[in-house]
């Protein structure tokens, strides 16, 4: 993952708003919820969440599969965790080379 991906998918996690309508997807698993639900589940006028779940699915946090008349939203769960993967992977890198070099 390049940097500017993984600050694209970070950026949409900013908000409040997107975030609760992210843990709303991620709860509702690989099914995923159709805007109606998502919208009675988080309280978010429907207007405003329209433009977050846009916002999450250019990022590529969110898929939007249109069915019938229907639109459902899904976590993309691959992507997330190679946001995850990314931004802990060198995780106490420094400390390991420094006990390397003590050692």
């Amino acid at each position: 993952m390049q940097w500017e991906e993984a600050a694209q998918g970070f950026a949409a996690m900013g908000s409040e708003a997107r975030l609760q309508v992210l843990r709303c997807l991620i709860r509702a698993g690989k099914t995923g919820l159709t805007v109606g639900e998502v919208q009675d589940r988080t309280g978010i006028a429907p207007s405003t969440l329209a433009h977050h779940l846009k916002f999450l699915a250019g990022a590529g946090v969110v898929e939007q599969e249109k069915i019938g008349r229907s639109v459902v939203n899904r976590a993309c769960f691959d992507h997330l965790n190679m946001l995850a993967e990314f931004i802990v992977s060198e995780c106490c890198a420094d400390e390991m080379r420094k006990a390397a070099n003590d050692g």
